[in-house]
Formats: structure tokens, sequence, C-alpha cells
């Protein structure tokens, strides 16, 4: 139930994120979700992708500094409180959330989480009966 997410460091100047998304289309590679954050300095562009090696390897190429890690995508309802009773489970467990990012669909919402503890946080959701959504449900292929 592991996803892989790119997380690309960008100095905070006009175009650097049109250029990502132009080399990454241009590869033939499909977004699937992302998020940016910034400060004054660097803004980090975190993305799921349809192939992460493949934009790891074209990223490099053209001088971005990029890594690969590992995230889970949760599928929960999405309704009042579903994500709070998801998180509770990972608290009671002593599992820290680095950070998160989400979006909704139909009725259901997706929370991509980076913990410190990657397969901790896995075997709590499964525990609980709590559906993730695996790399190949994930990606559009």
């Amino acid at each position: 139930m592991i996803i892989k997410q790119l997380s690309v460091f960008l100095e905070n100047k006009a175009g650097r994120i049109n250029e990502v998304m132009t080399i990454l289309g241009n590869a033939g590679i499909n977004l699937s979700a992302f998020s940016m954050a910034e400060n004054a300095d660097f803004g980090i562009l975190r993305v799921i992708v349809s192939d992460p090696e493949k934009a790891l390897a074209v990223l490099k190429e053209n001088q971005f500094g990029v890594t690969l890690t590992d995230v889970v995508c949760l599928r929960c309802p999405d309704t009042p409180g579903a994500l709070a009773k998801a998180l509770n489970y990972l608290a009671d467990a002593n599992i820290f959330i680095e950070y998160m990012y989400a979006f909704s669909s139909g009725d259901s919402a997706n929370v991509v989480i980076r913990s410190s503890d990657i397969n901790a946080c896995i075997e709590v959701l499964h525990q609980h009966k709590l559906e993730l959504i695996g790399a190949n449900r994930f990606y559009k292929i």
C-alpha cells in the first residue's frame, strides 16, 4: 500500500512550477495529486505521478533537486469527523504525521499521509479496517 511521492525543491521565482509540469508532460507522465508548500527562499512541490522512477530521472536530468519518498493514501468517507477518527487511531499508536494533504472525489476523500513510520501507519490503518489506496489504483497508467 506504499505509494511513491516526489518532492521537488524549487526556488521562489515565476515559472518554476510550469517547468516541472512541462517536463513531466513531455515525458508522458501523468499527475495524480500534488501539494505546494513554500517559505521565503524556496518551495517544495510534492507530486504523485504515473511513473515515479521515470519522473525522478527526467527531473534530475533537468537539474531539479528531487527526492522520492514513501507515503500512504487513505480513502475515507467525505463526512464530518471521518478523518479525525482515522487520525485518532494513529495518535493513539504514537505515530507522528510529518505532513499530509487531501483531495475529495465524489463521496470520499483521499488523504496522502507521510508519517515517521510508514509501515506502522499502514498496520494501524489496516487494523481498524480503513481503506488504503494502492499504487496500482492510484496511478493513472
